[in-house]
């Protein structure tokens, strides 16, 4: 049976993004260069993780069977925007960015494994497929708008505790 798009879209993402992180690590030296990808990329997880909340997270939120996973998920987004915020206000060069980035990544590659290791999975036991389908729709509708916000809002602004 064919992975729901809702899942195979957001696992598109989530690959490219653990190609982002692996060349950003591999960057060294060139600070003009790791500013530009940092950059792609945080408008890449910024984008993806807010349609992702305004798609498949808020129809788990409505389900109590999946409402912890979706809770615990919006944290790790709300942990790694600010990440990201700390990590804009450091220099590219720097020891304490580098520390910050390797962090960042090892949280962030936790947080999208998790996903799709146990939440995604769970969530296609729950949901139908019309829910899916109408869940990949929003997602695919508000990921490039929420690209348009996350180049006016950098990470770090949202004052969620």
């Amino acid at each position: 049976m064919a992975t729901p798009a809702i899942y195979a879209d957001l696992k598109r993402d989530h690959d490219k993004q653990r190609k982002m992180l692996k060349e950003l690590a591999e960057l060294k030296g060139d600070t003009a260069k790791r500013k530009k990808l940092f950059e792609a990329f945080r408008l890449e997880v910024q984008s993806h993780a807010a349609a992702e909340e305004e798609s498949l997270y808020a129809e788990m939120l409505g389900n109590p069977e999946l409402r912890d996973d979706a809770r615990h998920s919006v944290a790790e987004h709300k942990e790694v925007d600010d990440l990201l915020g700390e990590m804009m206000d450091e220099d590219f060069a720097s020891d304490e960015w580098e520390s910050k980035f390797f962090h960042m990544r090892h949280r962030y590659e936790h947080h999208i494994d998790e996903e799709e290791e146990e939440m995604f999975p769970a969530a296609e036991k729950e949901l139908d497929a019309d829910t899916e389908e109408r869940l990949a729709d929003t997602y695919e509708e508000r990921k490039p708008k929420e690209l348009e916000l996350a180049k006016a809002n950098p990470p770090g602004g949202d004052e969620r505790d």
